[in-house]
């Protein structure tokens, strides 16, 4: 049966868990599932390793999760708490000697290339240099065995790029984080997935990601196997919380590793 191997890097919003400066229970919490830092996902398919997003803690990620291996990523969008740790790519680049193919939007890739214009124009030869493969998104694509069917969502003055991730003609995985709603061609793309990756900011509402019961609500009509809430703000006590999950729902947390289909 296909599967994937999912490790959620980061799970915080975009300040992180604890912030700078605060004294609430969550920043000052001992429980290492309240420090988050900001989110991004491996995945490892059988042929290929790669991740969704390169957030500012991406290097230290990387480390602590013993990454050795990286054949491409992708991206959401071009906000800075998605973005900023894209050079530390080049390790990748450097220990295997080529290129790192990336796939992003057109809107997300101008702005990937005005914001890190070193390493697309003139492209890098230096081995141990960001060498890049830029692939603009237009339509399903290819990672190997794995095909990737892109969806719009929108959060705020922007679109954001969901991803839905199959194997052998199954839906193992889809991901939509950083949106204010999951419309309705994005949830007929994803429904009955394996996994499924949402955003979910906190309880209150909010004008551009979705809240706890904006996404209890979008799980439920997508019918996922297991659902997992990602990009949680510092409102969010995990142990608390997590008593309070919709059925089939649960918190993610830095490290968690889950497997795209159940044994």
């Amino acid at each position: 049966m296909p599967s994937l191997e999912l490790t959620f890097l980061g799970t915080g919003t975009s300040q992180g868990v604890p912030i700078i400066g605060c004294d609430c229970h969550v920043c000052r919490s001992k429980d290492p599932r309240d420090n988050r830092t900001r989110t991004s996902l491996l995945i490892k398919a059988p042929d290929l390793h790669f991740v969704i997003d390169t957030p500012p803690d991406f290097r230290d990620q990387c480390l602590r999760e013993e990454i050795n291996r990286l054949d491409a990523a992708l991206f959401t969008h071009a906000h800075t708490d998605h973005i900023m740790g894209f050079d530390d790519m080049r390790r990748f680049c450097e220990m295997e000697d080529r290129k790192m193919p990336i796939f992003a939007g057109e809107e997300t890739m101008s702005h990937l290339r005005r914001m890190f214009q070193y390493a697309f124009d003139p492209p890098q030869i230096w081995k141990n240099y960001l060498r890049l493969s830029p692939n603009v998104i237009q339509g399903p694509f290819q990672l190997g065995e794995t095909t990737v069917l892109p969806v719009e969502l929108p959060h705020g003055k922007m679109t954001t790029t969901g991803y839905v991730f199959s194997r052998e003609g199954r839906k193992l995985l889809a991901y939509f984080t950083d949106c204010a709603s999951v419309p309705d061609v994005a949830r007929e793309a994803a429904r009955g997935a394996e996994v499924l990756v949402l955003g979910a900011l906190r309880d209150a509402p909010h004008p551009t990601h979705m809240n706890f019961e904006q996404a209890f609500k979008t799980a439920a009509a997508i019918a996922p196997g297991r659902t997992f809430l990602v990009h949680l703000c510092h409102e969010v006590a995990h142990a608390k919380k997590e008593l309070e999950m919709s059925e089939g729902c649960q918190l993610a947390y830095d490290g968690l590793k889950v497997l795209s289909t159940k044994s």
